[in-house]
């Protein structure tokens, strides 16, 4: 009963207003006030407030909004969870399928395990590197005629 008073008045008030900015010839803003201030007392006269109303003080209602905020906050853990692991348990499953089958493939004896005191081979140190870069610069500068 009080909600659609306030919602009532709050349409008067709009409306009132929307014809003050009418009076300033202002007419599309006037008409754009109207209409915001049609939506409350549409929504009294179709049940939505009431309905509202209902559902705000019903202490079931807000038991079932806080299991489907608790499903929430689990669903969303799980996503982040699954995220930082790198995909779903199937998504995993496929790639440790993937990578026994590349391993399968390559002959044991052309990988040296780490076992057997050997090192893996890595990159020259990084003067190499440097060197790899002032080239690539030297390559731009040269094509640029500089």
């Amino acid at each position: 009963m009080i909600a659609e008073t306030v919602c009532s008045a709050v349409s008067a008030a709009g409306l009132g207003i929307a014809i003050v900015t009418a009076y300033r010839k202002r007419y599309l803003a006037a008409v754009r006030i109207a209409a915001y201030s049609l939506v409350p007392i549409g929504l009294v006269m179709t049940g939505v407030v009431e309905w509202l109303a209902d559902t705000a003080f019903s202490p079931t209602a807000w038991a079932g909004f806080g299991v489907l905020g608790v499903a929430w906050v689990l669903f969303m853990t799980t996503r982040a969870v699954e995220r930082r692991r790198g995909g779903t348990r199937k998504e995993r499953r496929a790639a440790a399928r993937e990578a026994g089958r590349s391993d399968a493939v390559a002959p044991a004896a052309a990988a040296p395990s780490l076992g057997q005191g050997t090192r893996p081979a890595t990159r020259p140190a990084s003067a190499s590197r440097g060197d790899d870069d002032f080239s690539d610069i030297e390559a731009i500068l040269k094509k640029h005629g500089i």
